[in-house]
């Protein structure tokens, strides 16, 4: 493929010639690479589940820190992949990354085999599945070169929507492929308590063929956007401006929310509805899905006003959960949480939105990837609020008024910062400060 030689989405002319089929082409390759970094990362939030049905013996704590330790790794390794793109070019990046996904699938389709495997390999192979939590900040900050600042929205919708779409995946196939033979010619049958035949290792060793087909994919058709390389020095600039921080605060309230209620979601459901299990994915799904909606919604009526309906959807969603929690009424508390996630999902992508709106172009990439970074340490600390509130007060909706405390806070910020501004003097801040 040749080699891009100049690139400014900004320029109609060129764009419409030449950048938008780059751009597109992409767009496309990231979508399921991410994907499948989401899939990778969150693997434990289902695989967790099963481990005490095949012959284990962890706790509900132990479990609920294995799929909570991918949260913590993965957002991590954001800071440093979100300034992977400008060091070493958003093709080169994405090859690499999506490549040692491979890694802890391998990893985890030999462990789960073995019930004597130790707890403190079980460990360390969820934390490098946060190799693919890791993902999100460097795909982000690399799709952002692709397009104009009017698409950008849309763009980084579609490309996260759809990558956290991996969350749902990973939480649907996982019961139905572990229950088939597909891959036992690598590892032997296990046999469930109540007499089931799993072959727990399917829900890792199934996903290694897609991944290296998307590496050889992203080697071959993807691109390096000319002038977004950059020094560490020149993207670190961003943690000195003070809008950095306050939009990462708004989107730990969003994605923070939905990636971290989705690695929590299906061991809740076990604790306290077990019969209804299965629906464990369509948290994730509902959200992931509104995530692309978000960024258009915030494309055409701008981010903040976005931003701020939907913090006041999410504490009304958390209050619902609240309330239908302590009677014990499943139905309530299923719709309460999908309009958590529903809203969170759309949040996530007016936030992103937003972030092209108040930053110049290099920053804004390097911005993306750090909120993004913060974000996700909502994988970890959600699942472990839950395990301290479930020890200490005997209930998990002692968790939900902290969530709603910190949704209040970010409206107020939205509200402040952003919503305010544009409803009065109708400012666009070009440069953050």
């Amino acid at each position: 493929m040749a080699r891009i030689n100049y690139w400014n989405p900004e320029d109609e002319k060129f764009w419409s010639t030449e950048g938008k089929k780059h751009a597109q082409r992409n767009l496309w390759i990231s979508v399921p690479s991410l994907m499948l970094a989401f899939i990778v990362w969150q693997i434990w939030s289902v695989v967790a589940v099963r481990l005490n049905d095949v012959g284990f013996h962890f706790t509900e704590g132990q479990l609920l820190t294995l799929a909570a330790i991918p949260g913590l790794v993965g957002a991590t390794l954001r800071f440093i992949y979100t300034f992977a793109v400008g060091l070493f070019g958003g093709k080169n990046w994405t090859v690499i990354s999506t490549a040692i996904l491979a890694i802890p699938a391998v990893g985890i389709g030999f462990a789960v085999q073995n019930p004597d495997t130790p707890y403190s390999v079980m460990l360390l192979l969820a934390a490098l599945c946060g190799l693919g939590g890791g993902n999100f900040s460097s795909s982000s900050a690399n799709i952002s070169y692709f397009f104009p600042k009017k698409e950008k929205g849309t763009a980084l919708g579609i490309n996260g929507g759809l990558g956290n779409m991996g969350v749902s995946v990973v939480q649907f196939v996982t019961p139905l492929i572990i229950t088939s033979g597909t891959f036992a010619l690598v590892g032997g049958k296990q046999v469930a308590a109540n007499g089931q035949s799993l072959w727990l290792q399917n829900a890792a060793f199934i996903w290694v063929i897609p991944i290296a087909i998307m590496t050889i994919l992203a080697i071959f058709k993807m691109d390096n956007v000319p002038g977004a390389k950059q020094s560490f020095a020149d993207q670190f600039v961003i943690v000195k401006r003070k809008h950095t921080w306050i939009m990462t605060v708004l989107y730990v309230s969003t994605f923070g929310s939905f990636i971290g209620y989705s690695a929590a979601f299906p061991l809740l459901l076990r604790s306290q509805f077990p019969e209804h299990l299965s629906l464990a994915f369509l948290g994730a799904l509902v959200a992931a899905a509104a995530r692309p909606v978000g960024g258009w919604l915030a494309d055409k009526l701008s981010g903040a006003k976005v931003t701020a309906f939907v913090l006041v959807i999410m504490s009304i969603g958390a209050a619902g959960v609240i309330f239908f929690l302590n009677g014990k009424q499943f139905n309530g508390f299923l719709f309460s949480f999908l309009i958590l996630f529903l809203a969170s999902g759309i949040g996530s992508g007016s936030t992103f939105q937003m972030i092209p709106n108040i930053f110049i172009p290099k920053e804004a990439a390097s911005v993306i990837g750090f909120s993004a970074a913060f974000a996700a340490y909502g994988s970890f600390f959600i699942p472990k609020l839950f395990g301290w509130s479930i020890n200490a007060t005997g209930t998990y909706v002692t968790a939900f008024y902290f969530f709603i405390g910190f949704y209040v806070i970010s409206f107020v910020l939205n509200w402040f910062f952003y919503q305010r501004k544009v409803t009065v003097t109708n400012p666009v801040v070009k440069q953050a400060s």
